[in-house]
């Protein structure tokens, strides 16, 4: 393994995931965290694995999560996509949350313009602040490559979708995970990709397969692509994947044409 810090892509640095590795995460290739650290906003927090993992390492000097999971700004890993020169789908901020009220307005810039200039890729940012998403999308490049999407846990947070219908991107999604309860109410008009799981850890809290039954027949009724990515468990491998006899890795139009066009000439 490499030395912490290191962001060489081709050694899997499991132990290291804010560093920019290739991701175990079914619906993406890598993550890229030029920001770590979060604070609890929504009950789909309460067992965050981003937390759980950083705070093994607070006070560990020269660890990257010496600070635990107090949120830390890293602008020497902003040009890393940069230095990427396979393409491939990036997670942005698997270990944070870009939106978040204490990242500067002009980092958030920051962050924007290098994926607008690394246009290699395909990045997926996701966040549960959509009130400051949306406040801020206005004054953000959203070329074809760069798609967002909310986290919506339970029917309580189903505003966070008309909140995302504002934002101007070529691919909206919504991630459902970990699935607290039915999203009977959810509204999927002008959403691209829904992705939808339940929890996992030893505080993991069951999900319904109705709820995940539902979800899959309003894309289905709505043309939207869904990604059944868990059923969870004690890790978030245990309960496997499959739906009702299949797997379920729908992409959005966009994205999947993109995909298939990067295949052919041998991505």
């Amino acid at each position: 393994m490499r030395a912490a810090g290191s962001t060489g892509y081709g050694v899997v640095t499991v132990r290291l995931p804010a560093v920019g590795a290739q991701s175990a995460i079914e619906w993406t290739d890598a993550t890229w965290n030029p920001v770590t650290g979060c604070s609890k906003v929504s009950p789909g927090c309460a067992h965050c694995y981003a937390e759980t993992f950083a705070e093994r390492f607070r006070g560990v000097k020269g660890h990257p999560y010496e600070q635990g999971f107090d949120l830390k700004l890293w602008p020497e890993r902003l040009h890393l996509p940069l230095q990427w020169k396979r393409p491939r789908r990036i997670f942005v901020n698997s270990m944070s949350d870009l939106f978040h009220e204490d990242v500067p307005t002009s980092y958030i810039k920051d962050v924007f313009k290098v994926m607008a200039a690394a246009d290699l890729h395909i990045y997926q940012v996701l966040t549960k602040r959509a009130e400051r998403l949306a406040a801020l999308a206005p004054q953000l490049p959203w070329a074809s490559h760069i798609w967002v999407g909310v986290s919506i846990e339970n029917r309580r947070f189903v505003h966070r979708a008309d909140l995302l219908r504002t934002v101007h991107s070529a691919v909206r999604f919504i991630s459902a995970e970990p699935l607290l309860g039915s999203l009977t109410n959810l509204d999927l008009t002008g959403i691209d990709w829904l992705i939808a799981g339940g929890e996992s850890g030893a505080r993991r809290r069951p999900v319904k397969e109705a709820w995940i039954q539902e979800l899959r027949d309003k894309c289905l009724a709505a043309g939207v692509a869904f990604f059944f990515k868990q059923w969870g468990g004690r890790t978030s491998k245990a309960g496997g994947r499959n739906l009702d006899g299949r797997l379920w890795s729908e992409m959005p139009k966009p994205v999947a044409e993109r995909l298939q066009l990067l295949n052919s000439v041998g991505w």
